[in-house]
């Protein structure tokens, strides 16, 4: 090597080059692991040296050569990889590997407007003394490559137009813990900080991109879903717009339940003048949820939800398709089809399904979901009413041109809002659950606002975080962490700020979590079971039965310390009613398991004392947050032992867990016959998670005649899903053809929005 040449270190100082340098940090970030070869990294890297080379551009090339590196063969260089990123990565924030000491690390970035203030008012010199002696920086070496870039590019604090970098993993993680803690009685707070801390750090519990992102941060607002309700006027639409974009613009995914706009040419004003319809409108909170690019964090986006008996559904179920043109489509929202019981009826017995604009049949809207037979009565009535202006379908055309652009676009999803209702910790007589969220797993009450400040609406948010069921050896390991999970985010609840008072009002009232999974696939091949054959059914039943009974028994116990939530009269708990008593039983043929916890026991608690949150589960996408913690993502099976996701920082490969030792266990998602073993998982599941599923559902059309997937089949899974009690499906994935042996390019989760974990 020319000695003459220089490197520019990150300081702007020039030094010779040293080759053993590079080869030593190479050799550190290989110590431990198999199958790597640091002379192969140092080949594959083939450095142009140039004088004055910045060790900037030395370090990106061996990182990048690393992790072109990562494959079936050679899974480790994911680890040999995210070392380098990651020695990389603090010496950008720190100027140095090893990081400062907390308390001066805080100090620094709180005068620099980086990290909320309120550390520094809370917390002593001595308690970030004692959170350092906890701090374990050597948890940096567990992540993987994609989990490092994910954390630089979405979850550390920096500059994102310099893209200046201010922390490390670790410190963000016992910030998100002395945050959400802060409030809590001195002599017990650091036991939760480093609990919390524990737990967040070794990927037991996985937390949603909003709270890793902004926790910490000046940001105080949280919660990945909103439910945003509409009413009919102009007042109450121009009121919900204006809410969609104060939360688009803190991160937030959107639900827009639309359901009670008037059909085109309705009456208005007495027949002063005729209605434009819903597709203007539609356009106008399109542009609302568009206008916000989120912190350059994500892109805002919307799920809006409409009935299957709305007057113009025949317009509305098409609003994505690539024909047609602009002013007959709104493309850039997600739309929600609402079902009910007789819907399916009608479909199964080769009926009619009569459409009607909800402003023309009295308390049908609202019958919809607080009461099924109501529903039932007043839609044969205003059937049989001459005077009502209608349109009659039959149910099998409705019901295919809904499965022909579900199967079309992906992302045409179905609510089944009687079992949302049905099966519910609320009361639908008092607090129905009139739509979902982003991601179809969130079922909680909304209320339309009149206008922005009208106190008699509702907002729903829900804030959400995962247990990852690799991480878990015994289910009774689900106590102590339901615990954490349940006392953590509903501090955040206090913790956050409320942009919109309808959004503040209720959430206090409800106070609603949503608790979930990842790494559903790791935990099935650990245990030797199957999606397809039944063999997880009983393990299913076993796991979401812990899941459910021991959060719920840590908001018993909040509440027993801090008081119900003010709402906690408006759910089915009040009453002494469990998800155990209002599931579909055709479950039970799926599953004999039999309960294993003391139910009775906690039903009589529930009742003397409350829970202090409504709801405490739902069952989100995760594919951002399942990558930082090395995961499966949520209940999904993966498409390849290793996944290839595109993200904004290029193309980073996944391996998935334990790959050497499990790789025949793994049921790889095209490989799975039919829809059936896992929609019944989704089945028992949905048994205990009180809010709902984001469940897809999967077609190969090289299994089907003709290369294409029969209208019939989609139908039918519809149809299973329904019986099993599901109540909700999201994405309908079509495989591509691609070559899938090291999995498909996946987006990211949610259509990149903030539901996802």
């Amino acid at each position: 090597m020319n000695s003459n040449l220089f490197v520019t270190k990150r300081n702007g100082q020039k030094e010779p080059i040293d080759l053993d340098k590079i080869h030593k940090v190479i050799d550190w970030a290989a110590e431990g692991l198999e199958s790597v070869s640091v002379s192969q990294v140092e080949l594959k890297s083939h450095i142009q040296f140039y004088d004055g080379i910045k060790t900037e551009d030395i370090h990106e090339t061996i990182i990048k050569a690393a992790a072109d590196l990562i494959s079936e063969e050679a899974p480790d260089y994911q680890y040999l990889a995210a070392r380098l990123a990651i020695f990389h990565l603090r010496k950008k924030a720190y100027g140095k590997y090893e990081p400062p000491a907390l308390h001066e690390h805080v100090l620094k970035l709180v005068e620099a407007g980086k990290y909320d203030k309120h550390l520094i008012e809370d917390y002593s010199a001595e308690d970030f003394t004692a959170m350092d002696s906890f701090i374990d920086h050597e948890r940096d070496k567990t992540f993987s490559y994609a989990a490092v870039k994910q954390l630089e590019g979405k979850y550390l604090v920096q500059n994102r137009v310099n893209g200046e970098i201010y922390e490390s993993a670790q410190f963000l993680y016992v910030l998100v813990a002395a945050s959400l803690f802060a409030k809590y009685p001195k002599q017990t707070r650091l036991d939760y900080v480093k609990g919390f801390y524990d737990a967040i750090s070794t990927f037991k519990i996985s937390l949603p991109t909003p709270i890793m992102a902004g926790v910490r941060t000046p940001t105080r607002q949280f919660s990945s879903c909103v439910l945003i309700e509409t009413g009919d006027s102009l007042d109450s639409i121009n009121a919900s717009t204006s809410a969609i974009v104060k939360y688009v613009s803190q991160r937030a995914g959107i639900g827009i339940n639309a359901g009670r706009i008037r059909a085109l040419g309705s009456s208005i004003r007495n027949g002063e003048a005729f209605h434009t319809g819903c597709i203007p409108f539609y356009k106008h909170f399109q542009t609302a949820v568009k206008s916000c690019s989120q912190g350059g964090v994500r892109g805002g986006a919307a799920t809006l939800f409409y009935p299957l008996w709305h007057l113009e559904v025949e317009s509305l179920l098409v609003l994505k398709n690539n024909r047609g043109v602009e002013e007959n489509r709104v493309r850039h929202l997600d739309y929600g089809v609402q079902f009910n019981k007789l819907m399916y009826q009608r479909l199964i017995k080769g009926d009619y399904i009569t459409l009607f604009s909800p402003s023309d049949v009295p308390g049908l809207y609202d019958a919809f979901f607080e009461d099924q037979e109501k529903f039932e009565q007043l839609y044969v009535k205003y059937e049989a009413d001459a005077s009502i202006r209608k349109k009659r379908i039959k149910a099998i055309e409705l019901f295919t041109l809904f499965a022909q652009e579900r199967a079309s676009t992906g992302r045409i999803y179905l609510q089944n809002v009687d079992h949302c209702n049905t099966h519910s910790p609320f009361d639908p007589t008092v607090a129905p659950v009139r739509q979902s969220n982003l991601c179809l797993e969130i079922a909680l009450p909304t209320k339309p606002l009149e206008d922005v400040n009208d106190p008699n609406g509702e907002i729903a948010l829900c804030t959400l975080s995962a247990f990852n069921l690799g991480k878990i050896e015994s289910l009774d390991e689900l106590e102590g962490l339901a615990d954490l999970a349940v006392r953590a985010l509903d501090s955040l609840l206090d913790y956050q700020d409320y942009p919109v008072p309808a959004a503040h009002a209720a959430t206090m009232g409800r106070r609603t979590l949503g608790i979930g999974v990842i790494n559903y696939a790791y935990y099935l091949a650990k245990n030797g079971v199957y999606y397809s054959n039944g063999s997880a059914n009983n393990l299913t039943h076993r796991t979401f039965e812990a899941i459910q009974y021991y959060l719920l028994k840590a908001s018993n116990q909040l509440a027993i310390e801090q008081g119900a939530c003010p709402k906690f009269n408006e759910t089915r708990l009040a009453q002494g009613i469990l998800p155990i008593d209002t599931y579909k039983k055709e479950i039970d043929k799926v599953t004999n398991e039999p309960l294993h916890l003391d139910w009775e026991g906690l039903r009589e608690s529930i009742k003397q004392h409350g829970v202090r949150n409504s709801t405490v589960s739902a069952l989100m996408p995760s594919e951002t947050s399942s990558q930082i913690s090395n995961a499966t993502n949520g209940i999904e099976p993966p498409r390849g032992l290793i996944s290839i996701k595109a993200s904004k920082d290029g193309v980073l490969k996944q391996v998935v867990p334990e790959y050497e030792r499990l790789k025949d266990n793994y049921e790889l998602l095209w490989n799975i016959p039919s829809n059936d073993g896992y929609l019944e998982l989704v089945g028992i599941m949905q048994k205990f998670v009180d809010q709902t599923i984001s469940a897809n559902t999967n077609y190969d059309p090289s299994k089907f005649e003709n290369g294409k997937v029969p209208v019939k089949q989609i139908l039918k899974d519809i149809l299973l899903a329904y019986k099993l009690g599901v109540k909700t499906m999201y994405y309908h994935n079509t495989r591509d053809g691609a070559d899938d042996s090291m999995g498909d390019m996946e987006d990211d989760g949610c259509a990149g929005g903030a539901c996802k974990i």
